[in-house]
């Protein structure tokens, strides 16, 4: 077996990996990357990329489908190509992989190890049986892979992961999505737009990333009026039929009346794990959490053993693209530099769901607020509907409520969720006032144009000023605003 000696070796090559790796170099040459599968993120092959890309045909769809709600009448009958849908969302994926694979061959092939990496001890990593690499410091970056009661391995090739719906060479008739989480809604809903018969399950009533309990409960309603959606539901039983590519499944309904569903693939979408179980880490000193993840600090990234960090989804932190880039840097920079530790930058909480209409979470939730700040009244809520709001309905697009967090005091702006019309971009704003640590009233002080959908934010922060007793109470029509602000 091929023995080599390294100053940093990363364990995977996704963002976080490619991101530690970079980061690495710089304070060091002897530096290795090794992956067992293919390069390209989970982002750009069966993740944000793809996904909004069936999204996108979706969107397109569903368009000529509001058209008549502006006077406006398509001519003839909408036609839904499933293999041509497919085709593009897996050409157009393929093109953002190969952004990435073309950055990866620019790695030296000195520094790219292929095999899956074990731990012996805490310095040394065997990688299959052809090479053990004694490495001074390590970066775990092995990322995350879906995760489903292993009993629904039964239905064999009838249930699915996303990764598996990019593959598709045409649209099928019906889909049973199980989940209704950031996954589970974004999938769903666009199938459902583009002609698949789709009803969505879920357990205790969760919808989305969401912990408000009152943009949880607009956002349940909202999705039952377009597709079938019980959030707690009850199934009595799911098995594949026998001789037949389809799951019968029977389930009690909304009305408590026993229901028969008979789809063509089950969608897993119940969540993800991280991808520790096969590093053998009960041969270090690592301390583990409850759920077997090594415990790591959020500003350095460095696990209980010194010269070990964990960088993106393996970190079960918080498993988005931009978040697993951000542990990245600070992971590999630390590992390059050590023993100089060094806190990294994080930013303030941003995450968004790009369903219709779009779910978004900035700064501190609605659930970490009550637990830290507990019924002591020391923050407070302030609100607004889009259902009324100018732009909004100028688009119909009008569906929607923002509920933003501020404290009792110093009225500093804490936080906020949402459901409502492009959630995406009113998160960032929001995202960017909490990282400067702004007051409502400075948000306040802020220009908004009119008419953009912006000034429902605005409405909701003079609500929420007017709660703090820091501003005046709100008036039905205020005299700066324009109509249907």
């Amino acid at each position: 077996m091929k023995k080599i000696n390294v100053d940093v070796a990363v364990i995977g090559g996704g963002t976080a990996g490619l991101g530690a790796y970079r980061a690495a170099k710089a304070h060091s040459d002897s530096v290795v990357m090794i992956e067992g599968g293919q390069y390209g993120t989970t982002c750009a092959r069966v993740g944000c990329m793809p996904s909004k890309l069936l999204i996108a045909a979706a969107e397109s769809a569903h368009q000529i489908e509001k058209a008549p709600g502006f006077g406006v009448y398509p001519q003839g009958e909408t036609k839904i190509s499933g293999p041509e849908v497919m085709a593009r969302v897996k050409s157009e994926r393929d093109r953002f992989v190969g952004f990435v694979l073309e950055g990866v061959d620019e790695i030296p092939a000195k520094d790219k190890i292929t095999g899956f990496a074990s731990f012996i001890d805490d310095h040394t990593l065997a990688i299959d049986d052809h090479t053990l690499v004694h490495a001074k410091r390590i970066v775990i970056a092995t990322g995350s892979r879906p995760a489903y009661p292993n009993v629904w391995n039964e239905l064999g090739d009838r249930l699915i992961v996303n990764d598996d719906l990019f593959e598709w060479n045409d649209l099928p008739k019906s889909v049973a999505v199980f989940g209704p989480g950031v996954i589970g809604l974004e999938l769903g809903q666009a199938l459902h737009r583009l002609g698949v018969e789709v009803k969505m399950f879920g357990l205790g009533g969760q919808v989305g990333p969401l912990t408000d309990p009152e943009v949880m409960s607009y956002a349940n309603q909202t999705f039952q009026q377009e597709f079938y959606l019980d959030a707690d539901v009850k199934v009595e039983s799911m098995q594949k039929i026998e001789g037949q590519d389809k799951v019968e499944i029977i389930f009690l309904n909304h009305s408590g009346e026993r229901e028969t569903f008979v789809v063509d693939y089950v969608l897993a979408a119940t969540g993800r794990r991280p991808n520790i179980d096969n590093l053998s880490i009960d041969k270090t000193s690592i301390e583990l959490d409850q759920v077997g993840v090594p415990v790591a600090d959020n500003f350095t990234m460095q696990t209980s053993v010194k010269h070990i960090f964990i960088a993106g989804d393996a970190s079960n932190q918080v498993p988005l693209l931009h978040e697993a880039a951000d542990q990245a840097r600070i992971a590999g920079d630390n590992a390059g530099r050590f023993p100089d530790i060094r806190a990294g930058l994080r930013r303030s909480a941003i995450s968004a769901v790009f369903s219709d209409p779009q779910i978004a979470m900035v700064g501190e939730t609605h659930k970490q607020l009550t637990e830290r700040l507990g019924n002591c009244g020391c923050f407070t809520t302030g609100t607004v509907s889009f259902e009324n709001q100018g732009r909004s309905r100028v688009m119909l697009r009008n569906k929607g409520i923002l509920n933003v967090y501020g404290e009792q005091g110093t009225g500093r702006f804490l936080g906020a969720e949402m459901i409502g019309p492009n959630a995406e971009h009113l998160a960032h704003l929001l995202a960017w006032a909490h990282q400067n640590k702004m007051t409502i009233s400075e948000m306040l002080d802020m220009p908004f144009y009119h008419p953009v959908i912006e000034e429902g934010v605005r409405t909701a922060l003079r609500d929420l000023n007017a709660k703090l007793h820091l501003g005046p109470e709100m008036i039905k029509h205020c005299l700066d605003c324009g109509p249907g602000c």
